[in-house]
């Protein structure tokens, strides 16, 4: 148990695929239900030592809770002929027909199919690829793809989700080049000027300048622009927190993903946990949830004096709440919310559900007398298919609560259960900490949780 934690809260390494630490080999991520969630596609393109890997590698710190792969251009070279070889201070490298786009097209698409690629690996001094040996890389959260002529081809660039150009002065570049090429890839310095004086340059001019148009982001002084690579990042987690229902429905709120919410999911959707294990990091998860919740209520401003004698301008809490859960998985929560609001009003309802997908029945409702003045949270950790949601919805909108005064939280989300409340009830607002593939064709949420209530009250035996 402890090493699935340390490996889910670990520092983030390139092609990490966290998801399958607990996967069991007999049942394939394939046989899974529904469309695998597109990874998000950047585009570094710029001159010569511009400082692209640079601005890849602050990017790539910056995103350490996610899936990160870097593709360098350089790896899909074409390796030179031998009659090339012999002349190859005459072979212009900077020039579009020196890569295999093919192969860079193939290997892109196949990641944003969530396929595992391998890479080719170039050797820049006998400018040949190494024959048997590849870098493999795997399906990720971002995909980024650098290099100096990745903006050039349209349907390279038809792939990508954001395009930044890096501009660095052209002596800063020079300086770069020279001191890369005699370190790094082994050659004397007259070879480099006369290589760049002789192709370098002119393909700048010719390819990369005019590539330039085509990004979205220009990137003045390269990495060390850090306000602009955190404005870049900002974006970027934007666009990988959206679900693509939050897209369809700006009501649905998925809290942020880290590898710490993502070890407890896997912990908690694992068959073979403990019950002790099973409450314990349920528990932590719906006090993230309530939280988050808690923070689309309204607020007043308000001022306090701090011990140093000090003026804090902050926020007062909305003092007209109360949680509502639906019998009996939403029983669950309520020690979360009790945590988190002292001395909170709880109501309960309980509707019979007549098959999985069949008549909803009301049994049993317990609610405050003045709920119609209270802001709602409607506590229950799965929505399936949303058909009980809605019966409860219903009735705290016939109790006189506004239906914008309802927030509904859960665990996990299917997406029949989202459109099923979302569409029905468009102003309701739902918090949820991730939402699953789909329902299978008994209604269960896939991959799912299983019977939460009797997992989490020890009734499942």
């Amino acid at each position: 148990m402890d090493y699935v934690m340390e490996a889910a809260s670990a520092a983030h390494f390139t092609g990490l695929r966290v998801d399958g630490l607990l996967s069991d080999p007999s049942t394939p991520t394939s046989d899974i239900p529904g469309p695998p969630k597109q990874p998000f596609v950047i585009g570094v393109s710029g001159g010569t030592a511009s400082g692209k890997t640079t601005v890849c590698d602050m990017i790539i710190q910056q995103l350490h809770d996610h899936r990160v792969v870097l593709i360098n251009q350089d790896s899909f070279y074409r390796g030179l002929t031998a009659e090339e070889s012999e002349h190859v201070s005459e072979y212009n490298f900077d020039h579009p027909d020196a890569f295999d786009n093919e192969q860079l097209l193939e290997c892109i698409e196949q990641l944003k199919c969530g396929k595992s690629v391998n890479v080719p690996i170039y050797d820049f001094k006998n400018h040949r690829r190494c024959s048997e040996r590849f870098r493999k890389v795997n399906a990720s959260d971002v995909i980024i793809l650098e290099g100096i002529l990745v903006f050039h081809e349209q349907r390279v660039r038809n792939l990508m989700n954001m395009k930044i150009f890096v501009d660095t002065d052209t002596d800063v570049r020079l300086a770069r080049r020279i001191r890369r090429d005699t370190v790094e890839r082994g050659r004397d310095v007259i070879s480099v000027l006369e290589q760049y004086a002789k192709f370098v340059k002119p393909a700048f001019d010719d390819f990369v300048l005019p590539s330039k148009k085509y990004a979205d982001v220009i990137l003045p002084r390269g990495g060390d622009n850090h306000v602009a690579i955190d404005l870049i990042v900002q974006h970027i987690r934007t666009k990988l927190g959206q679900h693509n229902l939050c897209k369809v429905y700006p009501t649905v709120n998925v809290i942020q993903s880290t590898f710490q919410i993502r070890g407890m999911h896997t912990l908690i959707r694992d068959r073979e946990i403990s019950k002790h294990d099973f409450i314990f990091y349920s528990d932590r998860l719906i006090r993230l949830v309530v939280e988050h919740g808690l923070g689309h209520l309204p607020f007043t401003e308000k001022q306090v004096i701090t011990p140093t004698g000090a003026v804090y301008t902050g926020v007062d809490f909305c003092k007209k709440l109360c949680g509502v859960s639906i019998i009996r998985s939403g029983e669950s929560m309520e020690n979360a919310l009790r945590a988190c609001c002292k001395g909170i009003k709880i109501g309960k309802i309980l509707i019979h559900r007549d098959g999985d997908n069949g008549k909803q029945q009301l049994i049993y409702e317990k609610l405050p007398s003045d709920i119609s003045e209270r802001h709602v949270l409607l506590l229950d950790p799965v929505l399936g298919t949303g058909n009980s949601a809605n019966q409860a919805i219903d009735l705290l909108i016939q109790k006189g609560v506004p239906e914008s005064h309802i927030i509904f939280l859960n665990l996990i989300s299917a997406p029949e259960g989202i459109q099923c409340v979302c569409q029905r009830f468009p102003s309701l607002k739902i918090v949820t900490s991730e939402i699953d593939v789909a329902l299978n064709e008994e209604y269960r949420v896939i991959p799912g949780l299983g019977e939460y209530g009797d997992r989490y009250f020890g009734t499942d035996d």
